[in-house]
Order: structure tokens, then sequence, then C-alpha cells
């Protein structure tokens, strides 16, 4: 995908996050530091049932707009969807699930530039 088809596929997830009142939208840019996608984005939904409609509807979005097929994990429990769009990949999670994870810590980068390793870095 070209930067600027990524660019706009990001723009994409994060306007339908907060159209879907998806809570603490944290975007993480990968590009150039990772070679599975370009954008890292964690959001949280109040509830299981709010997890499940906003991926369901994300992934729909994403197939609508002509960014191609996406992949769903974690769907029929909707404690932690991970959504696979190619160069953007959403995490969406229960508040509680979500702070037990932390992904975002784990995926943080240290001053280097380097991903930080689970809490050595």
């Amino acid at each position: 995908m070209t930067d600027d088809r990524s660019d706009a596929l990001h723009a994409l997830v994060m306007q339908q996050l907060d159209d879907d009142q998806a809570q603490d939208i944290v975007s993480i840019d990968l590009a150039g530091k990772s070679s599975m996608a370009d954008h890292m984005v964690v959001a949280s939904g109040r509830s299981t049932r709010q997890v499940a409609s906003i991926a369901q509807k994300l992934a729909e979005k994403i197939k609508q707009d002509g960014y191609g097929s996406v992949r769903l994990e974690g769907l029929p429990a909707a404690d932690w969807v991970v959504i696979d769009a190619g160069d953007v990949v959403i995490h969406l999670f229960r508040p509680e699930v979500r702070s037990f994870y932390n992904i975002e810590r784990m995926w943080s980068f240290g001053e280097n530039g380097q991903i930080a390793a689970g809490g050595n870095a």
C-alpha cells in the first residue's frame, strides 16, 4: 500500500472510531519501525457489546471504502478484538482488559526508535 493510501486508511479508522464513540483512542506510528504495519490504533469500548459493534462497523467501512478485506480476531467474546486491515492494525478492548495487557506500553518506542521489549527497554 502506498504511503498516501496507508495514511488515508489510518484517517478513516480514526474518524470511524470517533464517530462510534470509542474511548481513549491512541495511534502508534510504526512506519519504518515495523514491517507488520504503518499504524497501530488502540481504543476501548464501554462493554463487550460496544466493542463488537465498533469492530463490525469498522471492518465493514474499511471494505466499503475499497481498502480490501480485513481479518477480525476475538469477535465472539469481544473482550479484545483485533482488526488487521493491512497497513493499519486496530486493537479494541474493554477497559479492564486493555489495562491488563497494556499493549501501548509494549509498543512504545525508546529514544533510539527501537521497540521497547517488555519492561526492560
